[in-house]
């Protein structure tokens, strides 16, 4: 190959890499845009529970002014679109297992003994290095925001 030609290709590849970089960063596929639009939802999930601080505990309740822990997920999750189930078993079941340093503020946290998922709330991020939930915990107290209380739990996500 002719030292010319040489040279024009050793110029182009620069510019046909930085082409496929810049092509690479901006293009989204359906599934980066899916993605997208879940951890959205998520976030407006996680608004919404907050919003539901102070209304009380009635065991079976999902809503829209009272609930249990698993109805307290099931309502507000549905209302930002996303489609979960019911308990918190069923809910525990259907998340994906995350590292609890992984965690982001709309993620779940769920209790156990043993193997058995007994309760679950929301991740509210750390306060005074506290990992914080909001949940709906027993009758006479209201969804509140509240410290982890146990070791005995899991994360999960459903982004």
């Amino acid at each position: 190959m002719p030292a010319t030609l040489r040279m024009r290709h050793v110029a182009v590849l620069p510019l046909l890499l930085a082409a496929v970089l810049v092509s690479t960063l901006f293009t989204f596929t359906p599934h980066a845009e899916a993605a997208t639009k879940r951890t959205q939802r998520i976030a407006q999930a996680f608004d919404i529970v907050r919003a539901q601080k102070g209304d009380p505990y009635v065991y079976g309740a999902d809503g829209p002014s009272a609930f249990d822990c698993s109805g307290l997920i099931y309502y507000s999750y549905r209302k930002a679109g996303v489609n979960v189930p019911r308990t918190s078993g069923e809910l525990a079941a259907a998340s994906r297992h995350i590292k609890r340093s992984n965690m982001r503020k709309g993620d779940l946290v769920f209790f156990h003994s043993g193997g058995s998922v007994y309760h679950v709330g929301v991740y509210a991020g750390r306060k005074h290095g506290d990992r914080m939930i909001i949940h709906a915990s027993r009758p006479g107290t209201p969804v509140k925001k509240d410290p982890i209380w146990t070791g005995s739990w899991f994360a999960g996500t459903l982004r």
